[in-house]
């Protein structure tokens, strides 16, 4: 399975940019043109945003606006981001157990998700890292008993028929660290039905899912001594946004894959239906990072390089940029790679669909126009091998 994969064993000497300052502003966006008959209204729904909007000819918004969320989303005119965790369960995956949390918040009606990688806190032993724990998940809540904390996912250790350990405020206190830990590593993870449930080939979001489960997953060796090393458990959190189609919604990306069809690529399709070419919002994001204790705010300590913080798994600098502004200490910026660029592969060729964690590699030319496309356009920080620069419309090259 792996050598079908073709995957890459991590380490953390893989290649990554540190402390990365890339500013979106910068970033050049091309405008979209085009002469083809407009799409009737009749056929979009009645649920369309700003009925007014016109669907040729389209003057796209400012780069800054369509590419950086925090200049779409002010913070300063809405109010601040407070999360609560209020369920959290163990979940067994290929890459080991995970604690999957359900976070409520002030923002919107979503329920967010974060999937903590932390298998030590299942050890009997002492923990050498701080656990990844929810505050708002071990605070005391009004009149509830012990069994409603349990249930709600309030424990420590293992939760079995015997054990049966409640959290409190206090269970994750500050402790001596002999042993100079990485900082977690953190995948910022928008949802995506299609590429993540049926499978499609279209994108690569299904597979990114799986490779920041397993990368998150890899032991860690450190030195707690001169001369001495131990290995320890992978640590680092995905957080799930509830964002489908980088924001813009499902009905919306499938029109814009009728358009992709039609020879637009991803970001001008997303400009032809009125949309932004990134309408997400990282302030959920952090709050749920300074809700695990994995990150402090910038302006707590007057040494950033001091301050907890996080290894992020992106490869898209305005990520980078909105969730600095958020406040997120960001040390290092982890890039990912599609399985399918990592070795020579035909296009079209297919060994299984990331459909479910833990299954083969994304591939063909579709995906190839799509990353190619957010490179190209949208300032993603990542190669293109030659096998892929010169993809056309890949309904094209069956015709």
């Amino acid at each position: 399975m792996l050598a079908q994969r073709c995957l890459k064993a991590p380490t953390l000497t893989a290649r990554t940019i540190t402390r990365s300052r890339c500013s979106a502003s910068k970033l050049s966006l091309r405008r979209v043109s085009t002469t083809r008959e407009a799409i009737p209204r009749s056929l979009l729904g009645s649920n369309v945003k700003n009925e007014r909007r016109a669907y040729t000819s389209i003057s796209p918004p400012k780069s800054a606006a369509a590419i950086d969320p925090s200049s779409q989303h002010d913070p300063t005119t809405q109010p601040e981001v407070h999360v609560k965790c209020v369920a959290r369960a163990r979940i067994p995956t290929p890459h080991g157990p995970a604690f999957l949390h359900l976070y409520n918040n002030n923002r919107d009606e979503k329920e967010h998700l974060a999937i903590v990688m932390d298998s030590a806190q299942f050890s009997d032993g002492p923990m050498v890292a701080p656990a990844i724990r929810s505050a708002s998940l071990d605070a005391a809540w009004e009149e509830e008993t012990t069994m409603e904390r349990l249930i709600r996912g309030a424990y420590t250790g293992r939760l079995t028929e015997e054990m049966r350990t409640p959290s409190t405020p206090q269970s994750d206190v500050s402790r001596t660290i002999t042993a100079v830990i990485p900082p977690p590593l953190v995948r910022i993870h928008s949802e995506c039905y299609t590429g993540e449930t049926i499978g499609s080939m279209r994108c690569d979001c299904g597979e990114q899912l799986d490779e920041a489960m397993r990368q998150i997953s890899q032991p860690i060796t450190i030195s707690t001594a001169p001369g001495v090393s131990q290995t320890i458990p992978g640590r680092g959190a995905v957080i799930y946004l509830r964002q489908e189609g980088r924001g813009i919604g499902l009905a919306a990306k499938l029109r814009a894959y009728n358009l992709q069809d039609m020879g637009h690529d991803t970001l001008s399709a997303n400009l032809m239906l009125g949309h932004g070419a990134d309408e997400r919002s990282y302030e959920v994001a952090a709050a749920i990072l300074g809700d695990l204790g994995v990150t402090e705010p910038l302006s707590s300590t007057a040494n950033t390089s001091q301050a907890r913080g996080i290894r992020l798994l992106t490869n898209n600098p305005a990520k980078v940029q909105a969730m600095s502004a958020a406040g997120i200490n960001i040390l290092e910026r982890v890039e990912m790679v599609p399985r399918s660029w990592q070795c020579d592969h035909d296009h079209g060729a297919r060994d299984t669909a990331t459909t479910i964690i833990d299954t083969g590699a994304v591939r063909g030319a579709d995906l190839d126009k799509y990353i190619k496309a957010k490179v190209e356009k949208m300032g993603h920080i990542l190669s293109v091998p030659p096998s892929a620069k010169s993809i056309r419309n890949p309904l094209q090259r069956q015709a």
